[in-house]
């Protein structure tokens, strides 16, 4: 799945389109290194999102394509 629509899917961000921002503006970094929209998540893979002097830190724990407001939360644990 694409990490745009990974960060919407699992509500980490609120809208796709502002996911794309993020990533256009590299403020999200995969794995330690910046990310573009079109990178493909996978199961274990750390995001760290800067959004102004917030840090959002994630791990992936699964991956689908559509979520309930529950479902979301497991989609990713906080570190």
């Amino acid at each position: 799945m694409r990490l745009d629509k990974f960060l919407k899917v699992s509500r980490l961000v609120k809208r796709r389109t502002v996911a794309n921002e993020l990533c256009d503006a590299k403020h999200v970094d995969v794995n330690g290194k910046t990310a573009r929209a079109s990178y493909e998540i996978k199961v274990g893979d750390i995001i760290e999102i800067q959004m102004g002097s917030n840090l959002i830190r994630a791990e992936v724990l699964q991956v689908s394509e559509h979520a309930t407001k529950e479902g979301a939360a497991l989609m990713y644990q906080l570190i």
